[in-house]
């Protein structure tokens, strides 16, 4: 439970954070000293990411939440309060695939994708904020994709990540003034089950999928999910309070 003594504690919310990048985020907030909360539908999944920080002495509490439902982001917020304190840090890192090329996109596919990429960084926000500007300072860190550019066979999940780098910027006007940064990190290709499930989508094996990928990217490797958690550690600490507003790509090489 949480113990007031323990205020200069950072807490560090990340949802999606059951498997791939949201949990790679987890580890490393937590390795520079955070608690962290992990929030994901898949609760057994977030559990074990947590069982493993606190097995490497850090502290993390793992909870069920549907970022499109705002009664269960409220009581989410509210038991990660309880447990790890008032957040400090946010990482909208939830998300989901759809794709369909336009003219078979359904508009369950299209709905699917903008609720729980784009309702599910508002509501989260929404709420987290609060006890953010109560205390002066905060870091919204959220997560869009080098697919905001435009990607074939995504127009709803390529909609959405544009989305979300308009609401990080607008955010960031918001919030200055209380001392919260907002802030979005862009990963380009990086190796999670849903990119495997893209090359699937495209009827490539996963192998050539990546190596297609990393042809095309400067550095010549596709990214891992610890690339993008290094990117939002340093976007969630203190020391980038003069950034804000800002999307990082983190994709290999130069993005236009």
């Amino acid at each position: 439970m949480y113990d007031e003594s323990t205020t200069s504690l950072r807490v560090a919310i990340v949802t999606g954070a059951a498997r791939g990048i949201g949990a790679a985020i987890a580890r490393r907030l937590a390795s520079d000293g955070a608690a962290v909360a992990l929030l994901d539908l898949d609760a057994d999944g977030c559990e074990k990411v947590a069982a493993e920080i606190r097995g490497s002495g850090g502290r993390a509490w793992a909870g069920s939440v549907d970022v499109t439902d705002s009664g269960r982001v409220e009581a989410a917020v509210e038991a990660v309060v309880t447990e790890l304190g008032p957040p400090t840090v946010l990482v909208n890192n939830a998300g989901i695939t759809r794709d369909n090329l336009l003219f078979k996109m359904t508009e369950d596919e299209w709905d699917a994708v903008m609720d729980v990429h784009l309702k599910g960084a508002f509501l989260m926000s929404r709420t987290v904020q609060r006890h953010m500007t109560a205390q002066g300072y905060g870091r919204i860190v959220n997560i869009s994709s080098i697919s905001a550019l435009g990607n074939r066979g995504q127009a709803n999940y390529a909609s959405a990540k544009a989305g979300i780098q308009a609401f990080t910027k607008t955010l960031a006007l918001e919030l200055g003034k209380f001392g919260v940064t907002v802030n979005s990190v862009a990963p380009g290709f990086v190796v999670t089950e849903m990119t495997a499930a893209t090359a699937e989508r495209l009827g490539l094996t996963f192998e050539d999928y990546q190596n297609k990928a990393a042809e095309q990217a400067a550095v010549r490797r596709v990214g891992r999910p610890e690339d993008i958690a290094h990117a939002v550690a340093f976007l969630a600490a203190e020391d980038s309070s003069y950034i804000s507003g800002q999307v990082l790509y983190v994709a290999g090489g130069p993005v236009n």
